[in-house]
């Protein structure tokens, strides 16, 4: 008989309290993908809503990263302005179907190093994103025009993929030719994270299924809680480090709207997170308010929906406030200082050795008053 195991969420557990406490002000949140530092550990999903490249450059000046989706709209169309306009004004019933018209236009190579290009005039970083199929084609091009890292994403991804080519996408080739950081994701286990370490990436996209624009779960039935999978991938990140003594980044990907959500995942044993429908809500995002995931255009599966946001902040608000909100959706970087002094976490690979418990009712308890909106 198959058994069932207990996975958990990010609603299920709590972040037990340290022993020592630091003031905010003393803890660093800088980390290091490979060679690369970033003032804060935050990457903006590579999704053609959330990333073009002048959000790219506004992002790597607060210290994350913006990772551009080098399969998407940019690639396709050398004015974007009109195909987002397109997207955004249609009716809900056929946006699904729009999508999928605008993203079957071939991709144009020479467009790649244009993009690359755009976003390295001002020093910023630029980690660029795509699909397992048009990596070995693209992504010598994009490190070419001076990419500093390639992801490589698709919604489950393994070190051992069978496909119909002759050769299929080698990690440990594509590690050795190209000479910048790979991050490969996404997978949610700890066989294929020490699979995938062993090719010689230096990241890990942990999450399938958990964004607000994606289906998967619904429509495929697969997909495994955040905490769980992030605990699994990054169990497997520690013994790797303890054979090797080569350290590979666990980038938790999807679900995070709050700042609790944030903090659990490095606790969680997460290195940095990637977030999408938060900065699909700023005031800079090239889709204004817009979200949809990379799988929603899909030409016989659409997996993911167009959702419609408001445009609520700025990215510096989203990040590090000042804000009056009271939910935890603002602000996320101040949460994390906060949370950092609280366990006594002086870099974010000490939340590491944070204790989270089992606590359902964590959101709830002694909250009578604001679940009855009596909160002021």
């Amino acid at each position: 008989m198959k058994k069932i195991e207990q996975t958990y969420g990010y609603d299920d557990v709590a972040i037990v309290p340290g022993e020592i406490t630091l003031n905010p002000e003393l803890v660093e949140t800088q980390i290091k993908i490979g060679n690369i530092d970033l003032d804060i550990p935050v990457l903006a999903s590579a999704m053609d809503s959330v990333v073009d490249t002048n959000y790219a450059k506004h992002l790597s000046n607060l210290g994350g990263v913006g990772v551009i989706n080098l399969d998407g709209l940019h690639v396709r169309y050398e004015n974007t302005d009109e195909i987002y306009q397109e997207i955004i004004k249609a009716p809900k019933e056929k946006a699904t179907e729009v999508l999928q018209k605008v993203y079957s236009a071939p991709m144009k190579e020479n467009l790649i190093g244009e993009i690359v290009s755009k976003i390295k005039s001002n020093n910023s970083k630029c980690f660029a994103s795509f699909v397992p199929a048009s990596t070995k084609k693209f992504a010598p091009v994009a490190v070419e025009a001076g990419c500093d890292a390639i992801v490589i994403q698709s919604t489950v991804t393994t070190a051992r993929h069978n496909s119909k080519s002759l050769k299929g996408l080698i990690l440990s080739e594509l590690v050795e030719s190209l000479k910048v950081p790979i991050i490969v994701g996404n997978t949610v286990t700890y066989n294929v994270s020490r699979e995938l370490m062993e090719t010689g990436i230096e990241g890990i996209l942990v999450g399938v299924g958990p964004g607000s624009a994606c289906t998967s779960r619904e429509v495929l039935g697969i997909g495994v809680p955040q905490i769980s999978a992030t605990m699994a991938c990054s169990t497997a990140r520690d013994d790797y480090f303890k054979l090797t003594g080569r350290y590979v980044s666990i980038i938790t990907d999807g679900g995070i709207r709050t700042g609790s959500e944030l903090c659990k995942s490095f606790v969680a044993g997460a290195d940095a997170v990637m977030i999408g429908s938060p900065f699909s809500k700023t005031y800079e995002s090239p889709a204004k308010g817009n979200h949809w995931g990379m799988a929603t255009p899909h030409s016989s599966l659409p997996r993911g929906t167009r959702i419609v946001n408001k445009q609520e902040y700025s990215t510096k608000e989203l990040l590090f406030g000042p804000s009056s909100r009271t939910d935890g959706t603002r602000n996320l970087i101040g949460a994390l200082r906060v949370c950092m002094g609280m366990i006594g976490a002086e870099k974010i690979i000490n939340m590491h050795d944070a204790k989270l418990i089992y606590a359902p009712t964590i959101k709830t308890e002694g909250k009578i008053y604001q679940l009855s909106g009596q909160g002021s």
